[in-house]
Order: structure tokens, then sequence, then C-alpha cells
């Protein structure tokens, strides 16, 4: 612009739309809109009358009650004759007179003047009945029968007042406030007789209805408030007893501590089954009726004992499997393998090591695949590892260099492991009998460090579910020996979901499912062998309330396992993503061991020679493994040990391991002192050996 030229300042710009200030003025409310709201929200109007689902429960309780109305009259008439029948013969025989007597010595005193009293009650009762007989012929003969059948209806209406059933305990106390039940099942006062014999309330405490018992699936479902200062958590953990009081099984009550902003610590909602809920047949997979599925959404896994259905988060986790043979291990393995399969951007690593045909079908769609139990199998595996740890660290350095928009937090999204320039999948690696090769004592040589294969694969596992599942990997490990010396205590503890069939006894349990869970009401040694494909799922995530569910697996035999397989190979091969061994394409894995053993930690400046340790310490080392617990009892070390207990403290003390009280937690979930040994102060004396003899 030259400089003879003025800029002239413009006026503003307006921008707007024309609208009509005449707008129709809001009709008002209705009555019946203002009435629907006041029934809703008023609390005179009972709960029972404020929802059709509740209101059609009232009605079929109310018919129910009608029809049993004569019976219950007849029951109440018979209970107040014999009361009153009791009553009279008290009086007549002077009872109370005579217990006096009993307890003032003076009985013998008194035997005259207690016959006189009972002669004399005992011709009152005759004259009664005399007069009584007279004057009701006498009416009959001036009324008729009409003043008979007046006075049987006020004698039978006194009798059955007198005779009438109240909840509580002796009889007279009611014991739930709100609304009675009028069930047939679910009685009020069987309820609160079966939390007091499993001694969960007083037996001078009540119990509070929060919601009526009303039928639920195959049962009946019923939340009750316990007393103040009475925890739900011991309910659950004493589910056994209660199921006992209720004359079920265990497995036919679910007891769960309501949550959220409708519950409290003291709040329980019940469901009792009419029958073993897992006695039906199982149920087939819902992913056979589907196309494709998300591998991000959770896995349908199975339905518990009220017919829900259960879903399994995998991304961002890892998953143990463990049970005893033929209990539906594989079969729980696979069907997690079956949601990410009908993902056509999963990658895929099955490691089989049962050498059986039960994974054979994922041959298909499997980046990786190999089916066998010898050591050169465990070698594979091995390098597999090495392989996925280097991808991690990979990834990791790959998402520093992305911006915020496409990776908001150093985890992969779902459109990251969806976008090919990348190179950021989900990758699951499954291993079926995960014990082969964590047993396996072949020797191996990791950046100059000499240990056996079975540790290193452990290290390798352990770190990956440590670090990988924020960068996309998905580890699912299923073992049929979940013991603590087969699946090491590190690898167990970052493990975030975890499912357990039936296992031998509470201590496996526990080591699938986590330390003391047999005494928060969780042991899967108590599940019937006859229930195959039942387990306790403790899933990792907020698919569920509760701590942990027992969950009966969809039903997925072979043909149904091999035609996902096959769907899952038609989708990879529409997209364009299949890989690997199901492309032809056995490429070796690439290998950085220095870089992954700097990773996991196993690099040269942490070599030590193996040392012989003096005994009874190389003994009790053995003895302990890896085992997970903080404290071992010194009755335990001498047994298993077979030594003398005097001789064995004073040999320890010298190795500097003095014995300790601690407290040991028994199957029942009692808790009591005992002596015994830290396992940190053994693993230290361990450390001064092996630094005093390098």
């Amino acid at each position: 612009m030259t400089g003879s030229r003025e800029v002239e300042k413009a006026e503003p710009i307006l921008d707007g739309e024309l609208v009509d200030d005449t707008l129709p003025q809001p009709r008002p409310r209705s009555w019946r809109l203002r009435f629907a709201r006041w029934w809703l929200y008023s609390p005179r109007v009972p709960v029972s009358l404020k929802s059709r689902a509740q209101a059609w429960q009232l009605v079929k309780d109310a018919a129910v009650a009608v029809l049993r109305s004569p019976w219950r009259y007849l029951r109440a008439v018979v209970r107040g004759l014999v009361t009153a029948v009791r009553w009279w013969r008290g009086w007549v025989k002077v009872r109370d007179y005579r217990e006096a007597a009993e307890q003032s010595e003076k009985l013998a005193d008194k035997f005259s003047e207690i016959r006189e009293l009972t002669l004399f009650r005992w011709r009152v009762t005759g004259a009664v009945i005399g007069a009584t007989t007279v004057v009701g012929g006498l009416a009959v003969l001036v009324y008729g029968y009409r003043p008979l059948w007046i006075a049987g209806g006020v004698v039978s209406l006194a009798l059955a007042l007198l005779g009438r059933r109240k909840d509580g305990s002796p009889g007279r106390k009611p014991a739930l406030a709100g609304p009675r039940t009028l069930t047939w099942t679910m009685d009020p006062q069987i309820l609160v007789d079966a939390f007091r014999d499993a001694k969960l309330i007083g037996k001078d405490e009540a119990l509070r209805l929060v919601e009526r018992a009303t039928r639920v699936g195959d049962g009946w479902a019923v939340t009750v408030d316990l007393p103040a200062t009475r925890k739900a958590a011991d309910v659950v953990k004493n589910r056994e007893a209660l199921a006992s009081a209720l004359a079920v099984d265990e497995l036919q009550l679910i007891v769960e501590r309501v949550r959220g902003n409708g519950g409290h610590a003291g709040r329980v909602s019940m469901w009792v089954a009419d029958e073993d809920p897992y006695a039906s047949p199982p149920v087939r997979t819902p992913l056979l009726g589907v196309s494709r599925w998300d591998a991000w959404r959770p896995v349908p896994f199975g339905r518990d004992a009220r017919d829900r259905r259960i879903d399994l988060p995998l991304v961002w986790t890892s998953l143990l499997v463990g049970a005893i043979p033929r209990q539906g291990k594989t079969f729980a393995a696979r069907l997690a393998a079956a949601g990410l399969i009908l993902d056509a951007h999963v990658r895929l690593y099955v490691a089989d090591f049962k050498a059986g045909k039960d994974w054979d079908a994922a041959e298909q769609v499997a980046h990786r695949f190999m089916s066998g139990d010898e050591t050169d199998h465990v070698l594979t595996l091995k390098d597999w590892l090495v392989e996925l740890v280097g991808e991690v660290q990979g990834r990791y350095r790959r998402m520093r260099d992305l911006d915020d928009l496409t990776c908001p937090e150093s985890k992969v999204t779902p459109d990251m492991s969806r976008d090919r320039s990348l190179n950021m999948p989900i990758t699951a690696i499954f291993v079926d009998e995960v014990q082969v090769p964590l047993e396996d004592r072949t020797p191996v040589a990791v950046q100059g460090k000499k240990l056996t294969v079975g540790e290193y694969i452990g290290e390798l596992l352990t770190w990956l579910a440590k670090k990988g599942p924020a960068a996309g990997i998905v580890l699912v490990l299923a073992t049929q020996r979940p013991d603590s010396k087969t699946i090491p205590s590190g690898l167990r503890a970052v493990l975030g979901s975890r499912f357990a069939l039936r296992v031998m006894d509470w201590r496996d349990s526990n080591i699938v499912l986590g330390e003391q869970m047999n005494t928060r009401g969780f042991d899967s040694s108590r599940l019937l062998p006859s229930h195959k494909g039942v387990g306790i799922l403790r899933p990792d995530g907020e698919t569920h309330d509760a701590l942990a569910t027992t969950v009966r697996t969809y039903y997925m035999p072979n043909e149904d396992w091999q035609t996902i397989c096959q769907q899952g190979r038609a989708l990879r091969e529409a997209e364009g993503t299949l890989t690997g061994h199901a492309a032809g394409q056995d490429t070796a894995p690439v290998l950085d061991h220095a870089a992954v053993a700097k990773a996991i930690g196993t690099g040269p400046a942490e070599v030590t020679e193996a040392v012989e340790l003096p005994e009874p310490l190389a003994s009790v080392v053995e003895y302990l493994g890896d085992d997970g617990r903080e404290f071992v009892p010194t009755a335990e070390l001498v047994e298993a040990l077979d030594v003398e207990p005097t001789a064995f403290g004073r040999q320890m003390g010298a190795l500097g391991c003095r014995s300790e009280r601690g407290r040991l937690t028994a199957e029942d979930g009692t808790t009591r002192q005992v002596r015994g040994y830290l396992v940190a102060d053994i693993r230290a004396a361990v450390r001064e050996v092996a630094e005093g003899r390098s």
C-alpha cells in the first residue's frame, strides 16, 4: 500500500439470523405427568407399587397368600390349642407354686397345700366345663345352632391369635424391617435363622430387607442389610457355612457385596438356585454366530450360576489358567484365543507343549506355531520370547517419537494397533503346558552367565508380563501343575487375570488365584469333579464388581474351533494381514541377546558363580525353591527335612537365621501364631555365604 492512500476504518460487520420472537409458550404440564412424577418420587407410595415388576410380584405373592391362608389359619388354630392346653395343664397342676417350693427347699412342707390347690383347680375346671355345657344347651334350645357357630368362630380366632407365628426368635419379635415376603421358599424366618446358625449375626441381632425376594432365573434373589459393624466380606468368606444353614450346596449359593452408590460394606446380595446350576449341558460359544470380533472388546468366556454372560478382557493384561488334567484347561485357553483369532489385525504366537492336536487348527492363522515337548521346542520358545522382548523395546522407542494425538500415553491404542505403517498389532502368545519349558534344565549361556533354559524362560515371561501389556502383548499361560516350584512367584505376581479350574488342594488354588483367596471364600479345590469347565475367574478389569466369580466356560469342541480358525484365516487373507507360519514364511526370529539380557537384568554385571551352601541351609533352600511365601514355620522345615529340632535351630542360628514368631493362616481361614523363619533372612544368609566365598 502506498503512502498517499489513506486507510479508512470500516464499520463492524454483524452476522445473525432473523428469528421470530413470538415463540409459542410451553404448555403447562398435564395433571397426569404431575401425578406420575409424584407417584415415582413420593415416600408415601410403597416401593413395591412404583415398579411394574415389583407390583406384579406383589400380586403373585398376594395370590399365593390367599391360597395358603386356610391352611395357615388352621395351623395357627392348632398351635393356639396346643398352647392353651399347655397353659391349662401348668395352671391346674400348680406348677408355679410347686417350682417356688422346690427352689426354697420346702416342697415337703407345702405338699398338702399344693394338693388342696390342685384339687380346687380341678373342681373349678369341671364347674366351668359343666356351666359351659349347660349354657350351650340352653342357647341351642332357644336360638338354635347359630350361637354355637359364632362362639366357635370367636374361640378359633382367639386360638389363631394365640398361636400366630411371627418372624424372628423366639417367635414374637420381627426380624426383617420392611415388607414381608410371601414367597414359597425365601421365608424371612428361614433366612434369619440361617444367618444366626452360620454365626454371621448375633442371637439378638436382625436383618433389614432392602429388596424383596424375587425370582431371577432358576432361583431366588434377595438383598439385605447386616446389623451395624457386621461386614459383607465376612458373609462372602463364610459362604459355605451359610449354604449349610440353608441346606443347599455352596455352588447353588451366590453371595456378593453390593458396591457403588447403592451399596455399602454391610449390604449383601444373595441368589439361591433351585438346583445345581452346572448340571445342565454347557452352552456353545456365541463367537460362532459372529463374522468378526474386536480384540479390544472382552471375549465371551462363559456364564455364571445365574446364567449371566461373563466376558474376559485380554488387551493390556495377561492370563493364567491352572487345573489338574481333564478339567477343561485347554478349552478355556482356546476360548480366549478365539476372540483374538476373529480379529484380522491380531498377531498370534502358539506354543503347544502338550504335543497333541488341540491347537493344530491355529496353524492356519498363527504368525509362529509349534507343537512338541522336546528340548528343541523349548529352545525355540526361548528364541520367540527373546524376539518379543526386543519387539516390545522397539515399540516403546517408536511410541516416544509419536505425537500426542496419535499416542496420548505410552500405550498402544486401537488405532495404532490397526495402522500397518506403525507395525504395532496386538500380539498374543499362548503357551499350553507352560510347566514343560519352565522345568527344563538344559544349560544355556546368556552373556556369560550360565543358567538353565527354564530359568531364562521364566525371566523372559516375567519381563513380558510386566512390560508387554502396554505395548500390546497379551500373554496366556496354561498349566496342569499349578505349584510353587513350577511357576515362579515373580511370574505369578504380575499375571493380571487368573482362572482356576478344579485343583487338588487350597494351596494350588491360591497359587493360581492369589495368596489367601481361600480365606476370602474362593477355593477351586472344592469344585465337583463332575463340573467340567467350571472354575473361579479373577479378572483384571472392570467387567465385574466382585473380586472373583465361579464361571462355567462356553463349550467349543474341535469342529467349532476349526471353524473359527478357518474364519480367522479368511479374514486375514481379505485384510492382507496373514504373516509368518500361516503364510508359509517361517523366518528365523530376529535376536538381540545383549539388549534383551540388559533389559531383563541377566547381564554380566550380575554374574555370580554358584557356591556350595552349608547344611542345613542348602537343604532349606532346595526345599523352598521359588516359593512365594514370606514366612515358613519351623515345624514344617523339621518335618520336611527330617532333622532334630534343637540341633536344626542351633545350626540355622549360627548361619544368621533366627526363628521368630509369625502368623500362619490355616485352610479354614483361622490364624495362629507359630515360630519360624523369614524367607528374606534365609536369602540374606545365602548371599552372605556367596560373598564370603567369592
